[in-house]
């Protein structure tokens, strides 16, 4: 039996990169996918994984715009009756030092990979409540950790997913709920492709594996998160990085 068979998906960050790879995945292992991106490749997503016969749908919608997002809930559970899983993927990067950094680079990272994930939740875990189960996976990054030159917008954001994470876990587990976050390193991506070449040559270099991740590396690391058999997991954080910081 596939191991999210039956079980509906909310995914954030979709349109590619990690949010695509964990898209399919989370359809080939039997869950109805429901596949949120403000970029249109979302529908693009959603129509690969329908022509393998699995069960995706698209939104292109702004993680920012709550009365949107709560809608697109609303439908969900009136046409679905539930959400399990919820994957709080979504985020950009607005690289400057902090001197140069302007209000609206600081303001933009923090209410797409911060904000987002505060709305979201509180819009899907009263349903997961009631219900009686829910996986709540959200993505922090190596940076919440060790923070990075150029990103303390950044890493500020990643380094509160840790935060939230922990202490929501504590309040929901009762329900039959579990909160997790993943905290990918180098993995490559449109988003680290574009870092000067000498930050990735860096970044390689310092990776004991001897590889930069892939998509599909963190995809699978949801996927666990995401599943009845991790239901004695709570409030962790699972660092998908080659080995650089544990």
């Amino acid at each position: 039996m596939k191991r999210l068979e039956g079980q509906y998906a909310f995914i954030t960050g979709a349109g590619k990169g990690i949010g695509k790879a964990v898209a399919s995945l989370f359809a080939e292992e039997g869950a109805t996918v429901f596949l949120i991106d403000i970029l249109n490749e979302v529908n693009e997503v959603a129509d690969e994984i329908r022509g393998q016969n699995l069960k995706a749908e698209s939104f292109v919608v702004d993680v920012r715009d709550r009365q949107k997002l709560k809608s697109l809930v609303e439908s969900i559970i009136s046409q679905h009756g539930k959400i399990d899983i919820l994957i709080n993927n979504a985020g950009i990067i607005r690289d400057r030092t902090f001197l140069k950094m302007s209000d609206d680079e600081w303001h933009d990272v923090m209410d797409i990979n911060l904000n987002s994930v505060f709305t979201i939740t509180k819009l899907i875990l009263p349903h997961m409540k009631e219900s009686g189960y829910g996986r709540i996976v959200s993505a922090s990054s190596i940076n919440g950790y060790v923070g990075t030159f150029g990103q303390t917008n950044y890493s500020s954001s990643k380094a509160a997913i840790i935060g939230f994470t922990k202490s929501l876990a504590k309040e929901v587990g009762k329900y039959g709920i579990t909160v997790n976050a993943v905290a990918p390193g180098f993995i490559q991506t449109d988003m680290t492709a574009s870092m000067p070449a000498a930050v990735i040559e860096a970044g390689m270099a310092a990776i004991p594996v001897g590889r930069a991740g892939q998509p599909e590396d963190v995809a699978h690391a949801y996927l666990f998160l995401a599943s009845r058999e991790a239901g004695f997991v709570n409030g962790e954080i699972l660092n998908v990085n080659g080995g650089v910081y544990a």
